[in-house]
């Protein structure tokens, strides 16, 4: 009787937990249906909440109890399935979807049972990495972050301390402040060995000690104690002036006299986020009345003791030399009296200079500075007193060392050379002269090549002088950015129908094909007969006409007009006459024509070529009376021209004369005499038979 008792308290037990619990996210449905393979399965529920069945498709299922979801599951298959007699569906594992993000070896979404904790969930995502910060792990609910100790946990073993895993939380490792923000190889053992601590609170204990780092504050830790966690001080050490800054008052302590004395009450008072430095013991410093000293780029810089008659040269020899990176011509004397004074000791050696050995006296100082090397930032090394500018358009532009025995192409030789973009035909040359005031050069550097002129034509370079090459302009479809930087005296300007319309920076040796071939050539709608030339280099305005068809037909040289830099090119568009040329340039064709109005005309054309240029007469035309007025020679005086008598004869001599501000009239048929007399006799036939009509009524 107690067996069966137990056995039914069981089965109401599980009946309860069936009705209790609900579907989660990761959780495993399994589903039987005797005889369907493709149904007899596990299906695992999806971060969306639902299960994809075959024949079926997607179910959303989350939320549901396992007695609910096996009437949904019956609903849904009955449709599909016939016999559904062995149907069921239970909850075959209970798992939680868990997302490890941070600072873990396998970042992501991983599946646990239900019973998982925090642990299981770190070593699901590949456990933690190096340098992980334990102490602040979070994780992240719909509702709340819960931020938590995990290392307290490593140490005490309390579950207490993890907080409970639901599905879709978000577990979070940080990482620690200490691994920078780079990200790099961490070692643990360097870690140490820099320190315990990383907050604000933390005592920095640097200088000469073996293991320099940060170390946790704890009350009552003296500064002996402290140096022992940073393995003690070196040989090195100078324990006679350690300085420690305490609430932002530095303190100096004399480690040696504490150790001699053992008064505990000479240690300074060490507070949370103290700083200790022990600086380096520096040797005896060498000093006195009859001391020379030595410094920079020499094989053995220092104080020297000087005798009566001690010459530049003996000091500069007990001091080992010039060092092969020393600046030998710009060697400085500083006299005990704070007077500077240069020397160059290369001239001196190689007999280029009339100066002396620079005396040398106790208290002076004698500085040989380091060369300075064109790869490097030097531009604290160089004076400007000494130093020139080179900008713009070479191969290595900066600020470089000046020798007056150098001219201006040594200094463009020394900087690389101009680039394949430098205007060589305009490099501006800035440099002061005696009294500092500045003098501008303009140097054409082709034509001093061109012509193998003396160096002597070459702009006068003093130290202080910039020089810069200009660019050459890009592309004139992108270039507009430049055209600030672009002097318009070197420029010409092309407009109209061309192929590339714009500024071009030119010199004057090129020609009007030359710039014409450089703005990609006329496009075809262009006019070639009337290309106009605004020539601003002279004193008045003058505007010249290019007829280039004529020089294509003729080839005749002298037709292409002279170009200067700062002139402009326009070609007009061939149809645009009405609007770019005046009445006295064009011809008007008038009356029975298909396309009446104005029209560009020259010598070797004639009517015919006007009249096909107009479309060509009218179907009612009266081309026998064409009437040709011309104004550009003869006043008030007019031709007639029968244009189907000369389709009969073809008499070219027949043709009138045209030039340029004649018209031409083609009338229309039903204006001629002939056509107005048929007109009045049809009004006559028309009366006599209304007369007709009426009498017969």
């Amino acid at each position: 009787m107690a067996k069966y008792l137990i056995m039914l308290l069981l089965c109401t037990c599980s009946l309860h937990a069936k009705q209790n619990y609900h579907i989660q996210l990761g959780d495993q449905i399994h589903i039987a249906l005797p005889g369907e393979t493709t149904l007899n399965k596990d299906f695992t529920v999806s971060i969306d909440g639902t299960i994809n069945l075959p024949e079926i498709g997607i179910i959303t299922i989350i939320g549901y109890s396992e007695t609910e979801l096996q009437k949904i599951l019956h609903q849904s298959l009955s449709p599909v399935f016939r016999d559904m007699s062995g149907f069921s569906v239970f909850v075959a594992k209970k798992r939680l979807l868990i997302h490890v993000m941070g600072y873990v070896k396998k970042p992501g979404k991983v599946f646990l049972s239900a019973s998982a904790n925090v642990q299981m969930a770190l070593q699901a995502a590949g456990g933690l990495r190096s340098g992980a910060q334990l102490d602040k792990l979070q994780l992240r609910s719909s509702n709340n972050t819960n931020i938590f100790n995990y290392k307290k946990y490593l140490d005490s073993g309390d579950n207490n301390i993890l907080p409970r895993l639901s599905s879709l939380d978000t577990l979070f490792v940080p990482a620690s402040p200490m691994i920078g923000n780079i990200e790099v190889d961490f070692d643990p053992t360097k870690m140490a060995a820099g320190g315990d601590a990383s907050d604000k609170f933390a005592i920095k204990v640097f200088g000469e000690v073996h293991q320099q780092g940060t170390f946790s504050f704890n009350p009552g830790t003296s500064l002996i104690e402290f140096l022992m966690k940073a393995g003690g001080v070196t040989r090195y050490a100078g324990v006679e002036q350690i300085r420690v800054i305490t609430n932002g008052e530095p303190v100096l302590f004399n480690l040696k006299h504490y150790l001699d004395s053992g008064d505990a009450s000479l240690l300074p008072l060490i507070t949370p986020g103290s700083t200790i430095f022990i600086p380096r013991q520096e040797e005896q410093i060498k000093t006195g009345s009859s001391v020379v000293y030595v410094m920079g780029e020499v094989f053995k810089p220092g104080a020297y003791e000087g005798k009566k008659d001690i010459t530049f040269m003996d000091i500069l020899a007990n001091a080992g030399g010039p060092t092969r990176f020393a600046e030998s011509r710009q060697i400085k004397i500083i006299k005990a009296d704070g007077q500077v004074e240069s020397f160059d000791l290369t001239a001196y050696t190689h007999g280029t200079t009339d100066r002396s050995l620079p005396a040398i006296v106790a208290g002076d100082a004698i500085f040989v500075p380091e060369k300075t090397d064109i790869n490097e930032k030097s531009w604290l090394k160089i004076s400007p007193k000494r130093a020139v500018r080179v900008i713009g358009e070479v191969v290595r532009p900066g600020r470089y060392e000046w020798a007056n025995e150098m001219s201006l192409i040594d200094l463009l030789a020394h900087v690389g050379g101009p680039t394949s973009r430098a205007d060589t035909a305009n490099i501006d040359v800035l440099t002061p002269d005696l009294h500092g005031k500045i003098t501008h050069y303009n140097f054409d550097l082709d034509s001093f090549l061109s012509q193998a002129s003396r160096e002597s034509k070459l702009p006068i370079i003093r130290a202080g002088a910039t020089i810069r090459v200009h660019s050459l302009p890009n592309d004139p479809h992108d270039n507009k950015a430049q055209w600030v930087r672009q002097s318009a005296e070197k420029s010409i300007y092309v407009f109209g129908q061309v192929g590339a319309p714009g500024r071009y920076m030119f010199t004057n040796k090129m020609n009007f094909l030359d710039i014409l071939a450089a703005a990609d050539g006329p496009t075809d709608k262009a006019d070639l007969r009337n290309i106009r030339i605004s020539h601003r280099h002279t004193d008045h305005a003058s505007v010249s006409q290019l007829n280039l068809a004529l020089y294509f037909e003729t080839g005749d040289e002298h037709l292409l007009p002279e170009i200067r830099t700062g002139d402009t090119i326009y070609l007009p568009e061939r149809n645009r006459e009405w609007l770019d040329k005046p009445k006295e340039m064009t011809v008007r064709v008038l009356g029975a024509v298909n396309k009446p109005g104005r029209y560009s005309y020259s010598d070797n054309m004639t009517i015919l070529d006007l009249l096909a240029q107009a479309g060509g007469t009218s179907a009612t035309a009266y081309i026998e009376k064409i009437t040709v007025i011309n104004l550009s020679c003869c006043r008030s005086q007019a031709q007639v021209f029968d244009l189907a008598l000369f389709s009969q004869t073809a008499d070219f001599s027949a043709l009138p004369v045209i030039r340029v501000g004649d018209t031409v009239y083609v009338p229309d048929q039903r204006q001629s005499t002939l056509s107005k007399a048929r007109a009045s006799l049809r009004d006559v036939f028309e009366l006599v038979s209304l007369a007709s009509l009426l009498g017969l009524l």
